[in-house]
């Protein structure tokens, strides 16, 4: 119990296993591998010449075992995210990660043997009513038909990666977890000190962000180590799979086209000056200065709120705001809390951040957060608590086809912070609490936005430059440092430890390219909720039937009954006019 905080939630994970060492996990290993060795003796080679209603069958044993492996490798990453600087967790998750993978080898013949069927031929097949209902699953995994190698390739690639990419990964994740960073008597963890940098005084700022800095450039090379080695495997494997740029496989797989991903970055980085430089240059007037220091980013303004948001006042806002909007979505929302499926503290070795695992089907998400009772800290439940509604609701489209394909994985989680925050707007007492409020909200926006797409750059140069040869951290840094001048604009000084800031970002590590789909979802929450405002009839009902969908229908269908489509340029420049509108609120005010 937190005196200021209240009673912070963490999270039940008997409600998948009941202990790492538990005979239940045991025996459902044990299961996994005789059910994926059955599976491979009655399918293996047989695949193409199956007629639909066969396929449909051979499809649906497939998925139970999906559930079922989901769920054990679930209950082990969520185990060891609660602590990643305790060797034996990691130990665990690493053992169950390398059992997975085994019986996983075993089953990779299916994907394979399904991209060897025609077109036509499938057609036929999916006249069937066992397979039509797989239909959506076999056209996102067919996609990557003109990708596919040789079925022995595929199974050493698949056997290699628990030792080859995840390995580096781990050591990443590790080395973060372990690290400390002194600041004046204390050594805080990740998540802590980052969370001083939005603190009220500026010395308390300067202090966190100088010795965040130094100790991420005390271990710079780890961090370069780990960056160069992960891009040169994934430009080896870009090569032989013959993807035309490095953005192409994350496209493939979010289910979005490379010219879309296009549009959105441009019409971002054309925006910058109007966005982050007009902003920040109108922050520096506001703190009475030219140019402000880099840790003044996320400074909150003299007028911001700055009192501690207890827990239960921070469930109640969040709650309320969705039930103001849909009393189904709040319905949902409500199961999150009271029953084990939130980790909420800020603890040593604790997962820095916040994520929704959406697990399996057959059980429920977890969120975790690093709960401080900021006001960031409660848009941040209120995003997380949009993905685990949308993972509740989508669930019913089954293991094979509930995940949502990253490009709308964000709308959900964006639109919950947006009903929060106009929620809370339209209860200030006074004009510079709004302006307080609006300040704090076209940051969030700019942090989703403008560095996620400044992200994206970063990203797309060094995996451009790491072709001509490993990059020293000074070269990554120097990238980092223009791209970062590039986006945030002229209000800004960066001193020399800023340029190892880059070092700390684990969606570099863990899913290159993927921080556009932040940018992606901002833009297109902004869309739909000028949609909602304008008053489309029946727009609640159209929007829970999208996230029921999951990824069943692609971004086209699913926004169509909005009015709305992505691949439009204007698209964007719509979405973005929302931030720019409240920059001119701003101004004004």
């Amino acid at each position: 119990m937190n005196a200021v905080l209240g009673d912070l939630p963490t999270w039940k994970l008997t409600d998948l296993y009941s202990s790492p060492s538990g005979s239940d996990l045991k025996a459902d290993l044990k299961r996994a591998g005789e059910e994926a060795e059955a599976f491979a003796r009655d399918y293996e080679g047989k695949i193409v010449g199956l007629d639909g209603k066969a396929l449909g069958a051979a499809i649906a044993r497939y998925e139970a075992m999906s559930d079922r492996m989901g769920r054990i490798g679930s209950y082990a990453q969520l185990y060891y995210a609660q602590n990643q600087a305790d060797s034996e967790r990691g130990r665990f998750a690493q053992d169950v990660s390398e059992k997975l993978n085994d019986i996983y080898s075993k089953l990779v013949f299916l994907g394979l043997e399904l991209n060897k069927i025609e077109d036509a031929d499938l057609a036929t097949k999916l006249k069937e009513p066992a397979l039509a209902k797989y239909g959506p699953w076999l056209r996102d995994r067919r996609v990557f038909r003109p990708h596919q190698l040789s079925d022995e390739l595929e199974k050493l690639l698949h056997d290699q990666s628990v030792v080859g990419s995840a390995a580096w990964s781990r050591l990443f994740d590790e080395t973060i977890a372990r690290l400390r960073y002194p600041f004046r008597n204390e050594m805080l963890s990740e998540p802590q000190i980052l969370d001083k940098m939005s603190n009220k005084d500026a010395s308390v700022r300067r202090d966190a962000a100088k010795s965040f800095g130094k100790v991420q450039g005390d271990n710079i090379a780890i961090f370069s180590l780990v960056t160069n080695t992960l891009i040169k495997d994934k430009e080896i494997d870009d090569r032989w799979r013959k993807y035309p740029r490095p953005q192409s496989a994350r496209n493939l797989s979010n289910v979005v086209e490379d010219e879309v991903v296009d549009a959105l970055a441009s019409a971002v980085k054309a925006a910058y000056p109007k966005l982050s430089h007009r902003y920040y240059k109108l922050k520096a007037k506001w703190f009475g200065v030219e140019t402000m220091p880099y840790w003044d980013r996320n400074a909150p303004l003299p007028e911001h709120d700055d009192r501690t948001i207890p827990w239960a006042e921070a469930e109640k806002t969040v709650l309320g705001a969705y039930r103001a909007f849909s009393p189904e979505l709040a319905d949902v929302g409500q199961k999150f809390f009271g029953s084990g499926w939130i980790d909420a503290p800020a603890s040593p070795g604790k997962s820095p951040g916040a994520f929704a695992h959406p697990t399996v089907p057959s059980s429920h998400p977890f969120l975790l957060l690093n709960y401080q009772g900021k006001v960031r800290d409660v848009a941040t439940l209120a995003h997380e608590l949009g993905h685990g509604v949308h993972q509740v609701l989508a669930a019913q489209q089954g293991p094979l086809m509930a995940d949502t394909p990253l490009t709308l994985a964000e709308t959900a989680s964006v639109f919950g912070e947006m009903l929060t925050f106009q929620s809370l707007l339209k209860a200030v007492p006074d004009k510079k609490t709004r302006k307080a409020m609006l300040a704090g909200k076209v940051e969030d926006m700019l942090n989703t936005v403008v560095r996620q797409i400044a992200f994206y750059d970063f990203e797309s140069r060094l995996h451009m430059k790491r072709r001509e040869g490993e990059l020293t951290p000074g070269a990554i840094g120097e990238i980092w440092m223009t791209v970062q001048k590039e986006s945030l604009g002229p209000a800004f000084t960066f001193d020399e430890e800023y340029k190892h800031y880059w070092s700390y970002i684990g969606h570099f590590i863990h899913s290159p390219f993927y921080v556009y789909a932040y940018a992606f979802g901002d833009c297109l929450v902004n869309s739909l909720y000028a949609v909602y405002q304008s008053g489309m009839p029946d727009f609640q009902a159209k929007y829970l039937d999208m996230l029921k969908a999951g990824g069943v229908k692609r971004h086209k269908e699913l926004l169509a009954p909005f009015g709305l489509d992505a691949s439009d340029p204007a698209f964007w420049d719509k979405g973005l006019s929302v931030i720019s509108g409240f920059v001119d609120e701003l101004e004004k005010l």
